[in-house]
């Protein structure tokens, strides 16, 4: 198998496919674009999701914080707690540890989570640190959100821009590689992209403006992202390419390096599918949080396309990340 998420066929085949036992109290278990599992606590609900960072050995404490509460959030749930393993390779110093840790804090305090416990070792079973994260989160049961109620002719919008987290990783970890090519003031603002890798805020508050379905745009980008959507939601999407928000910066690297931006790992960028009627008043509610919010697609009846030029293109099941084949480079 390739370096990256292991492959969709592959996780229903192998993974989902062996979990057997099931228990009444589980409101949403493991599935293609599902981002988080959910139990029933009577009127409230727990919602959990667990992520490890390894694409990277940059600020990966900030990352695992915000990775993690993103898929929380695409519930609409309140991130309120995170357990954090932290592996260290042989010979990792305790200021490296210690920089993890603040790093982690300070995201943890950008969205108002408390690090209630987990576990740190040195292991020689890894050779860079692995961190991996778990956050719960509560909910209302009355705001979880149903996809029988999605319809032909809903919307597919997205916030931010696409490549958010690739982005910013590859201007830190290829910066020697790429500063021939870009300007320092263009990898700066690159490395700066990680500020908006929140969607807590939009996850909030388009669950309040009655969202139909929401998920974080990671590994695959914003097309692995629309064709997992379609089968959770078990309907079709076209997307339109040209509405398709992105930076600059985010398209001048991935030309330099020949990756698809529509791949990129996008943390940071949420997908949202909602009613004609009630994304005008989200965008104008997320406009004035400085939250970006562009309409790209809509729901059809069945098949995951997207157009370009003019032209009608089959949206292939995610692969291996962009990400991983920059970082080859």
């Amino acid at each position: 198998m390739e370096i990256g998420k292991v492959p969709n066929e592959v996780l229903e085949k192998i993974v989902f496919h062996n979990i057997k036992n099931k228990r009444k109290e589980v409101l949403v278990r493991a599935a293609i674009g599902e981002d988080n599992g959910i139990i029933d606590f009577g009127d409230s609900v727990c919602v959990l999701s667990t992520d490890p960072i390894t694409g990277t050995t940059k600020d990966i404490g900030r990352l695992a914080i915000h990775i993690s509460c993103n898929d929380v959030s695409t519930s609409g749930a309140e991130p309120i707690a995170v357990l954090m393993t932290i592996l260290c390779p042989p010979g990792t110093s305790e200021k490296e540890l210690e920089q993890i840790m603040k790093d982690a804090s300070e995201a943890a305090a950008e969205v108002n989570v408390e690090i209630i416990g987990g576990h740190t070792e040195v292991t020689d079973s890894v050779n860079k640190v692995v961190v991996s994260t778990t956050v719960i989160g509560k909910q209302l049961k009355c705001k979880l959100q149903n996809y029988e109620n999605i319809k032909v002719g809903d919307k597919v919008v997205i916030t931010k821009y696409i490549g958010i987290e690739g982005t910013s990783i590859i201007s830190k970890e290829l910066k020697d590689k790429l500063i021939d090519s870009i300007s320092k003031e263009k990898l700066e603002e690159a490395a700066n992209m990680d500020k908006m890798l929140s969607v807590v805020k939009e996850g909030v508050i388009a669950n309040k403006y009655n969202a139909l379905y929401m998920h974080d745009i990671t590994e695959g980008g914003v097309y692995g992202a629309a064709w997992e959507a379609a089968l959770a939601i078990k309907k079709g999407l076209i997307i339109y390419e040209e509405k398709i928000p992105i930076k600059d910066v985010t398209r001048e690297i991935c030309n330099v390096l020949n990756i698809d931006p529509h791949r990129l790992i996008s943390s940071g960028s949420m997908l949202i599918i909602i009613s004609e009627k009630n994304f005008e008043e989200l965008k104008g509610e997320l406009n004035k949080y400085n939250i970006k919010a562009t309409l790209i697609g809509e729901v059809i009846e069945e098949g995951i396309y997207c157009i370009k030029d003019g032209v009608q293109y089959e949206i292939d099941p995610p692969g291996s990340d962009e990400l991983y084949r920059a970082l080859k480079k």
